[in-house]
């Protein structure tokens, strides 16, 4: 990095250099990315086990369990639906929170721009590879895990990366704030990808012989690795990192030295503090999707998917007539009509999220504002927190009441805007604070064990405890599991913010 390219001592944000700019590209791209692969399951969950069980339901049949029964066990809220979902939700999150947590320790051992290189080439390709090849569950959960395992370590080198590049305290705020706002602008294109995925999937190349909104989905989460090929060769390391390494001064990791008694209260409260952030989001919010889509969720999302089923049946069948062939048999008629239902399911709750994504992209920004001017770290995060833990429980509790409500979408859309707006802001406030409060030698290691241990493993369980308590049960049980979950962690977390430490404006000295 030459003179010209280093950050001004200076807080303004727009008096960057072109190598600046790049840099804080590729990270929004990356933070972009990160929460689009995260949010893809949720909108795609139900279309996805309905595709991806379909053989085993026949094979069911085939050896003498009823069509009903077996029918049965697969639908949302069914033992098997249930089980898939909570490993496709909680199984990824485990292998990124513990590779994520080996990443950190690389992040910090090999520099950060190499591993946020290959970190985002790994969670790219394992999309596309998901949508292209799986062709059952087990092979979408392997690829799936390793979307986790890409997006983990990505966020704690991007997150390193920028604290070093920009040191001074409040263009390092502006800086880690805007690009983080990226990640609910990333969560709305997933949204967007998917409604349009399932309006115009017909006219995309079929894949497997069919033309599935889900897939297509998926494979989009190929794009950030396009830019990234075409920027690689600009970005820098870390000038301060790569100083020391140079030097050999750079103090060599020890995940232990995290339980220090210097560093023990930052470590534990941090983590668990994380984890209670992602309990709102996966607790309750991600599973909206599944709560109100097809085949058993919201009368008018149910009416649309029913509709769209009859309507794509009766076509391949007058087409066929047309063609001088007998009617499809009725496995294939089966897997068109879901496909149709699934596709106009998606349509609809894909819609409903974009209102939730914008809330969180509104919630990062305000975040970008108020870092600024609030000083105590404390009362920035209870801004958001505190009526996080009253808001989101109430909005579950009443949308478990209001799934046999036709036209009730509107409000649920203002209120998942209101929900997404407090807890996404959460987020932005972790990728701020923890750079401050670990010291550069174990700046990746100490990031990546509180947001991979504690947001991907402890906060994503709890998406694995609402959907187990929701097992059998209506789908506005999970609504109602959702509230509770969400609300015990987000208690647990106003809580913890009494012992939150509060970080020197220059950092944690190496």
């Amino acid at each position: 990095m030459s003179s010209s390219d280093t950050p001004s001592s200076g807080s303004n944000f727009l008096s960057l250099s072109t190598t600046q700019w790049l840099i804080c590209g590729i990270a929004a791209i990356g933070f972009a990315f990160d929460i689009y692969e995260l949010l893809m399951l949720p909108l795609i969950i139900k279309p996805t086990i309905a595709a991806l069980s379909a053989p085993l339901v026949q094979q069911m049949v085939a050896s003498g369990t009823p069509q009903a029964e077996a029918a049965q066990l697969w639908a949302p809220g069914g033992a098997n639906y249930i089980s898939w979902a909570r490993m496709l939700f909680f199984i990824p999150a485990i292998a990124g929170g513990v590779f994520g947590l080996v990443g950190g320790y690389l992040t910090d051992q090999f520099g950060r721009r190499r591993v946020l290189t290959f970190s985002i080439l790994l969670y790219a390709f394992s999309a596309f590879a998901a949508g292209a090849f799986a062709q059952t569950l087990p092979q979408l959960l392997f690829f799936r895990c390793l979307v986790f395992i890409g997006v983990c370590v990505e966020f704690v080198a991007a997150v390193a990366w920028l604290s070093e590049i920009f040191t001074e305290p409040r263009q390092r705020e502006k800086v880690l704030g805007y690009t983080q706002a990226f990640s609910s602008f990333g969560g709305l294109l997933v949204a967007v990808a998917n409604h349009l995925a399932a309006d115009h999937g017909e006219s995309f190349p079929a894949i497997h012989g069919g033309h599935e909104a889900w897939r297509y989905t998926l494979i989009s989460g190929v794009i950030p690795a396009i830019p990234l090929i075409l920027i690689r060769p600009f970005l820098p390391e870390s000038p301060a990192w790569a100083d020391k390494k140079a030097a050999g001064t750079l103090r060599r990791p020890d995940l232990k030295e995290l339980f220090s008694p210097q560093l023990l209260q930052t470590t534990v409260v941090t983590t668990l503090l994380f984890a209670a952030s992602y309990g709102i989001a996966f607790g309750a919010i991600q599973q909206l999707p599944q709560i109100l889509g097809w085949p058993k969720g919201h009368v008018d999302v149910v009416a649309a998917g029913n509709q769209a089923m009859g309507a794509a049946q009766k076509t391949a069948t007058e087409a066929a007539a047309k063609a001088g062939k007998p009617a499809p048999p009725a496995p294939l008629l089966a897997k068109i009509g879901k496909q149709a239902a699934g596709n106009a399911s998606d349509e609809i709750t894909s819609t409903v999220s974009k209102w939730q994504e914008v809330g969180g992209l509104v919630g990062r920004v305000l975040f970008a504002v108020l870092a600024l001017w609030i000083a105590s770290r404390r009362t920035l995060l209870r801004i958001f927190i505190v009526p996080a833990m009253l808001f989101v429980p109430v909005l579950f509790w009443n949308i478990s009441g209001a799934l046999e409500t036709s036209g009730s979408l509107a409000w649920i859309q203002w209120g998942i805007f209101v929900a997404g707006l407090l807890t996404v802001a959460q987020f932005s406030f972790w990728g701020n604070y923890i750079p401050l409060v670990f010291p550069m030698h174990l700046r990746g290691t100490g990031e990546s064990f509180a947001a991979n241990i504690g947001g991907r493993v402890i906060g994503t369980a709890a998406a694995f405890i609402t959907l187990s308590l929701s097992s059998g049960q209506p789908v506005a049980a999970m609504a109602r599991n959702g509230a509770i979950v969400a609300g015990l962690y987000a208690l647990v977390g106003v809580i913890l913010t009494f012992w939150l430490p509060e970080p020197p404006a220059e950092g944690v000295e190496d």
